[in-house]
């Protein structure tokens, strides 16, 4: 039986999710900023927001199978939240980053 203080497994999820956040929001704002204009078939300047929603998308997606996954119940809201507002946090940022593009 495992120690119900362990948070080891719990953080290690956190920050993959927050990995996948900043490594879809990092694409994207390079793509951004070297000039690409068609997101997923929208072709205005306000489309790499939709991408960066797909990013938030597949972050929380990512927060409840990896939570899911440590197979421990004690905790889970609390793990899912963090996961979830680190990601919303980081696509946020990305957000501002391209905000100059966006609104070019």
């Amino acid at each position: 039986m495992t120690d119900q203080t362990d948070t080891s497994s719990g953080w290690l999820g956190i920050a993959v999710v927050w990995a996948i956040a900043l490594i879809g929001s990092i694409v994207i704002v390079t793509l951004a900023y070297s000039g690409t204009a068609a997101w997923f078939g929208d072709a205005s300047r306000l489309g790499v927001y939709g991408a960066l929603g797909i990013v938030l998308a597949a972050s929380v997606i990512g927060a409840l199978i990896v939570q899911l996954a440590t197979r421990r119940p004690e905790g889970f809201v609390l793990r899912v939240s963090w996961s979830i507002t680190g990601a919303a946090a980081i696509v946020a940022i990305a957000g501002l980053v391209v905000a100059p593009i966006a609104t070019a």
